[in-house]
């Protein structure tokens, strides 16, 4: 059952879903058109996605929400677990009482976004992967130097975590979705193989924290055999911003891949390229 804290306007309700040891802050803006779940960054809130929210409009019915420890989201002792929050989606869409979503993910999310999708592939309309799921072990990121560099910010994570830049959890927690992720993302070609919906990508250029330049192109050219490989999956758009940037100065590419699941016009005014 939801928590009680619920507030309606305008037919948008904010609320908190329990699940295992935490709840998760949610926001359901209602509405009978296609249904956009969003996820998240790997330490990012849910208001990232306020831009490409405000372009589709109410022709959408959009789902955001704080994944554990996260934003206004309570703290939980799984909450640097990959396969957590993969089946967290399933808690969100549950409790809003949502089928056949088109699933938008950014970085951390945008991996979380095909593996959702490939065991439910019955039940999605689509995806949307904006600048992450790419198949790639990045090298120059071993584990014990990722380690070093959460030790390095420990002092600094309360502050980060106020910004939407960092969890409520240890540095070792925060290190260990680190080291995670890109254990997942070296395995991620037989899972974007399997896919069998619509898949689009949106493509950033230049550096990441934690990322030169050169390692995150790397990444992005990982991209090349999947779209030979999987007629499904598509690149949407390459822009012009960097990966930390891509929500905020090109949403409306984000938007515009939105659509062409949908199957619905795209907005007026210039398209991002």
């Amino acid at each position: 059952m939801h928590a009680e804290r619920v507030t309606n306007l305008n037919s948008t309700w904010t609320g908190m879903v329990p699940v295992d040891d935490t709840a998760l802050a949610v926001t359901d803006t209602g509405g009978i058109g296609p249904c956009v779940i969003y996820l998240n960054g790997q330490f990012a809130n849910q208001a990232y996605w306020r831009h490409v929210i405000a372009d589709l409009g109410s022709e959408y019915r959009h789902i955001t929400y704080d994944m554990r420890a996260r934003g206004r989201s309570k703290r939980s002792a799984a909450a640097a677990s990959f396969e957590t929050h993969v089946r967290d989606v399933d808690a969100v869409l549950a409790a809003r009482g949502v089928d056949r979503p088109i699933v938008v993910g950014w970085s951390y999310g945008a991996t979380v976004a095909p593996h959702w999708a490939s065991r439910n592939s019955d039940r999605v309309l689509g995806v949307v992967s904006v600048d992450g799921a790419f198949p790639y072990d990045y090298p120059d990121a071993p584990p014990e130097q990722v380690r070093r560099f959460w030790r390095r910010m420990r002092w600094l994570l309360p502050v980060l975590s106020r910004l939407g830049m960092a969890a409520k959890m240890s540095a070792e927690q925060h290190a260990q979705s680190n080291i995670e992720l890109i254990e997942i993302c070296a395995a991620l070609d037989p899972i974007l193989d399997s896919l069998t919906c619509p898949v689009r990508y949106v493509v950033a250029t230049g550096a990441n924290l934690g990322g030169s330049h050169d390692e995150m192109e790397s990444a992005r050219a990982t991209l090349t055999p999947v779209l030979a490989g999987n007629p499904n999956i598509k690149l949407s758009a390459k822009v012009a911003s960097n990966h930390s940037k891509i929500l905020s100065k090109d949403f409306r590419a984000v938007a515009g891949a939105v659509r062409e699941l949908a199957g619905t016009p795209r907005s007026r005014g210039r398209q991002s390229r």
